[in-house]
C-alpha cells in the first residue's frame, strides 16, 4: 500500500528531528530477526536511550539530506535499521555489538558520529570504549598522580626531620636509663 505524500512528509520531519537529537546513529540490516528479537534489542537499547526503528532507505536519506548530515549508499542498502543514539554512543554501541554477536542476522554496516561516517569496523572500536564515567575516573586518576608525587616530594624533608628527631629522643632515653 503505497504511502500518501502528506505521510511521507511527516516521517521525513519526524526522521529528522531524530537526526538532530541523535549523538550518532548505527545502521544494521536487520533481515533474518523475528519482531520479538527486534523487541528484545529495543528493550535492552531503550537503557542506553536508544531508539532502534526500522526506516525506509528513500525516506531517511531526505531528512539526513534536509538534517545537513552525511551519508554514504552502502548504508542503505537492502533494510535497513538505525539505532538512534540520544546519549552515549559507546553505550549503545556496545548493546548493538553484543546483540549481533548473539544473533548473526543482525550485521551492522556503519553510521554516523556527529557529522563522521564510520564503518562497520569503527562501530565496533566505538563499542570497545568503556563509558563516559570510566573515561573521567581514568583521567582524574591521572591527573591526581602526579599532585600525589609532589605531596610526597615536599612532605619527604618534613617526614626526615621528624625521624631524625624520634631517633634522637630515643638516644637520650637510653643515655639517661
Amino acid at each position: 500500500m503505497a504511502i500518501s505524500r502528506e505521510k511521507k512528509e511527516e516521517l521525513v520531519e519526524e526522521l529528522g528531528e531524530k537526526l538532530s537529537r541523535s549523538k550518532a546513529l548505527i545502521m544494521a540490516d536487520y533481515r533474518g530477526l523475528s519482531t520479538v528479537e527486534l523487541m528484545a534489542l529495543r528493550n535492552k537499547l531503550r537503557d542506553t536511550e536508544t531508539g532502534f526503528h526500522v526506516v525506509k532507505n528513500s525516506l531517511v536519506k531526505l531528512a539526513m539530506k534536509e538534517v545537513g548530515l552525511p551519508w554514504e549508499e552502502s548504508l542503505f542498502d537492502g533494510p535497513t535499521a538505525i539505532g538512534f543514539c540520544y546519549d552515549e554512543a559507546p553505550a549503545a554501541a556496545k548493546v548493538i555489538a553484543e546483540f549481533s554477536g548473539e544473533h548473526k542476522e543482525l550485521l551492522v554496516r556503519g553510521g554516523l558520529l556527529g557529522n563522521e561516517l564510520l564503518s562497520a569496523a569503527q562501530v565496533a572500536d566505538l563499542a570497545s570504549l568503556p563509558s563516559a564515567e570510566v573515561l573521567i575516573a581514568q583521567l582524574v586518576a591521572r591527573m591526581a598522580a602526579p599532585l600525589v608525587g609532589l605531596v610526597n616530594v615536599l612532605s619527604a624533608p618534613m617526614r626526615d626531620l621528624a625521624y631524625v628527631l624520634q631517633a634522637r629522643r630515643a638516644q637520650l632515653e637510653e643515655a639517661e636509663a
